[in-house]
């Protein structure tokens, strides 16, 4: 790996891609045929239809896929596996399992929220179907646990990698629920920490699981597992912080494609960090006006612009950002403790720079 700085990284991101997606193709096709669909679900006792797993499964992942992504969390994981003194390139086949798990999520995630695009292109359910969207998104949960069952490691180490995933797995769905009933105005979060929580479990989750497997395949014992889990939860933190900077302030835009078009948080009545800032220092008046603006679910141009500035007459999205920034110093602190200097160690804090810098 390249020597990185938060300046190239998206370079050295972009450089990784193909590979990373060469093997996930290893173990979900673009196109299926009888050898991998026995690969994929064992011998059929009576016949399979490679026209359904092709257009229903194969076809919307991979419409998902080929929109691009920042692939950084498999990079994460291979950074992570080397930078604690393991070979990546053994285990290179887990960065399919990260990735299809998070672009499942997308595909998911869209659904509950009702949204419009992913990667500049109307979502996955808006072309192929809710039902269809539904079903890949939750095969793409499923499906990347081929790796463990084809994977020749220890058991006991398997053992260790299934409950990894399974936690995690259960976790993304407590985070995704406390969005939910923000943003749907059934409830308010109680603060600032509850925020976070929910942002560690609906961002952090497979960043820990990346950064917590990497740390596994290089046989790190179970503290160091967890400060590199804990590393990995801040990144994914503040990675969604600066999404929801982004969102209000420049709508991602760069590169190939659009990922949310400005404000679409305020749209969809998300309750970020930057909302309960407000809500805790503004004004009755202005408190009540922004509550009801989010729960409008507008897609008013005025409206939304309104929004956004009584967020900036109280400072919250200058707040956010140094608020992220804290809290991955902080994890920092203590994974660079445990960490030998190493070309692998400079990637890795490279990309928790790139959480918090980056402009898309």
């Amino acid at each position: 790996m390249g020597a990185a700085t938060s300046g190239n990284i998206e370079k050295i991101l972009g450089e990784k891609a193909p590979l990373i997606d060469r093997t996930i193709e290893k173990y979900l096709p673009k196109k299926y045929n009888e050898k991998s669909m026995e690969f994929t679900f064992g011998k059929a006792r009576y016949r399979f239809s490679a026209e359904a797993a092709d257009k229903a499964l194969a076809v919307p992942v991979w419409d998902l896929l080929g929109r691009g992504g920042k692939r950084w969390r498999p990079f994460l994981f291979l950074t992570t596996c080397e930078a604690l003194g393991g070979n990546p390139k053994k285990f290179l086949d887990f960065v399919a399992l990260i990735e299809l798990i998070h672009n499942g999520s997308l595909i998911i995630d869209d659904i509950e929220d009702s949204s419009e695009l992913r990667r500049g292109k109307p979502c996955t359910y808006k072309i192929f179907g809710t039902d269809t969207a539904v079903n890949a998104g939750n095969f793409m949960y499923f499906a990347p646990l081929l790796v463990l069952l084809k994977s020749k490691m220890p058991e006991q180490k398997k053992l260790r990698a299934y409950e990894i995933y399974a936690q995690e797995l259960i976790n993304i769905h407590l985070g995704q629920a406390m969005d939910i009933l923000w943003h749907r105005g059934i409830a308010e979060p109680a603060g600032e920490q509850e925020y976070l929580q929910m942002c560690a479990f609906k961002t952090g989750t497979l960043a820990r699981l990346a950064a917590k497997l990497g740390a596994l395949c290089a046989g790190a014992d179970e503290k160091t597992m967890e400060t590199m889990g804990a590393l990995a939860e801040s990144l994914g933190v503040a990675f969604q912080i600066q999404d929801d900077v982004l969102n209000l302030t420049a709508a991602s835009n760069k590169g190939q494609f659009v990922k949310h078009y400005l404000g679409e948080d305020i749209h969809e009545g998300k309750r970020t960090l930057m909302v309960i800032r407000t809500l805790e220092k503004a004004s009755a008046t202005d408190r009540k006006r922004l509550v009801k603006i989010l729960s409008m679910h507008t897609s008013d141009k005025k409206l939304i612009n309104e929004a956004i500035a009584i967020l900036n007459r109280y400072g919250a999205i200058d707040y956010a950002k140094e608020r992220a920034k804290s809290i991955v110093k902080k994890s920092w602190g203590e994974a660079d403790k445990i960490l030998r200097s190493s070309q692998s160690k400079d990637n890795l804090k490279a990309l928790v720079s790139f959480a918090i810098e980056r402009e898309f």
